[in-house]
């Protein structure tokens, strides 16, 4: 973790309430795809996470949606202004694991860390298939991104009004080496079931602290408890465990969205 401050280069409407902001500043802390940075806004309390969509010599992209009070805030902040930024937050995604045919798995704003570990598995070599989830043609986001990397991008909308009306789970492809997921806990779970051999999810939870001290988003895994914003946000399927119940990983009291 460091702590830094970040300039805003641009921040810009890519979508449905879904800004793309581009930061300037110290990315070093920033060592693998699916972590995600800590923002200070205004005079809230609590900072806001939002995982990195990508960082490259110094310039660090994110992707949020306005949720509520601090990501509006955050949608109203211009060019050359000033972010207090806890970086290189969270476990990340391993890409040693990846094998010869890497499969990504995005729904919604879980979407934006896809885009860097999907560079740096094609700056690898390897073949990368992309299946993305959205609501509507409206909030889908990076697909064209996605592709200009070289990736194979299939996409499913719940109206159908881009790709394959359904989910993201819809248009999995039969074959691929090993599974990376990021979104809603929803989609997590319907990941969890219909791929097959090993993966990695990533939870998207709200979050107190963002460095594990508070322990505000704890889950239950086979191996003990686990902080998303510490230990994760990136989990092995084999390690993850389903309440019967709520059909949820976390059970933790957590703080206001947005």
């Amino acid at each position: 973790m460091k702590q830094t401050n970040y300039t805003v280069l641009t921040n810009e409407p890519v979508g449905r309430d879904t800004y793309r902001l581009r930061l300037s500043g110290d990315s070093s802390a920033i060592t693998a795809p699916g972590q995600f940075v800590n923002l200070r806004i205004g005079g809230l309390f609590l900072r806001r996470p939002i995982s990195v969509s990508d960082a490259s010599g110094g310039v660090v992209t994110l992707l949020y949606k306005v949720v509520g009070k601090g990501t509006k805030q955050l949608s109203e902040m211009p060019s050359g202004s000033a972010i207090d930024t806890l970086t290189g937050l969270g476990n990340g995604f391993d890409v040693s694991r990846a094998g010869d045919a890497p499969l990504l798995i995005g729904g919604g704003i879980g979407t934006a860390p896809l885009y860097m570990l999907c560079r740096v598995l094609r700056e690898q070599g390897k073949p990368v298939s992309v299946a993305l989830g959205f609501a509507s043609a409206g909030d889908a986001v990076l697909v064209q991104e996605l592709q200009a990397l070289g990736a194979q991008v299939s996409v499913a909308t719940v109206d159908g009004t881009l790709g394959r009306r359904g989910f993201a789970t819809d248009v999995l492809p039969a074959e691929y080496s090993y599974f990376y997921a990021c979104g809603p806990e929803p989609m997590l779970r319907a990941v969890y079931s219909a791929t097959h051999g090993e993966g990695e999810l990533s939870f998207e939870e709200r979050m107190g602290c963002g460095f594990g001290a508070c322990m505000g988003c704890s889950c239950k895994t086979k191996y003990g408890p686990k902080r998303i914003c510490k230990d994760g946000p990136v989990l092995l399927k084999s390690e993850v465990i389903w309440d019967a119940e709520s059909g949820y990983t976390c059970h933790a009291v957590r703080p206001a969205a947005g």
